[in-house]
């Protein structure tokens, strides 16, 4: 699980806005390539090929790994290090239980656990879910036009967390709402 990149620059001035510019090896996306899927808004939870369940987990600049930890990327600019760390021991053991309940047979791969008690649930979702990222709903293929204003106001109509641009040859970048509020 490497960090996806932001679509455009964050503003140096508030990390949490991005500016009109494209963020260097994104420039695909507003070139038209690439096909964009819809970014639901939960916690990210991946099964590994040995059928073993991770949970995303971020650990802040001078905080201790929890056990068992798997560190993937570590930021230079936040201090923070993403990584995996078993399932068993998430605060979201319960919510994600629940959702694993659905079915017995999983594929293998990254999901988003979302639902009632997962960031205010804003999916608007009855129960606790695993959405299969490699199943995600795709954009509308009408959405040609990838500019920063429209692609701020696509977002704002629909009110999804964000979208995520999928380059054929496995890149990635992805644009939030409220990285424009």
């Amino acid at each position: 699980m490497q960090k996806i990149p932001t679509l455009f620059v964050r503003n140096p001035d508030d990390r949490r806005r991005v500016l009109p510019e494209i963020t260097p090896g994104c420039e695909w996306v507003l070139e038209g390539q690439g096909a964009a899927t819809r970014k639901y808004d939960g916690t990210c939870i991946l099964l590994d090929e040995s059928g073993e369940w991770w949970a995303r987990r971020e650990v802040k600049s001078g905080k201790t790994s929890p056990a068992n930890y798997v560190p993937v990327e570590h930021d230079e600019t936040t201090g923070k290090t993403v990584g995996w760390e078993p399932v068993e021991q998430s605060s979201f053991i319960k919510f994600f239980t629940e959702a694993r309940e659905i079915r017995a047979d999983w594929a293998h791969g990254t999901y988003e656990l979302c639902g009632p008690k997962i960031n205010g649930n804003p999916e608007a979702l009855d129960r606790h879910t695993l959405i299969r990222h490699a199943t995600a709903e795709r954009v509308d293929p009408d959405f040609a036009h990838r500019t920063y204003d429209d692609i701020a106001n696509f977002l704002h109509r629909h009110q999804w967390e964000g979208i995520v641009y999928h380059h054929p040859d496995g890149a990635m970048a992805k644009i939030k709402l409220r990285d424009f509020e």
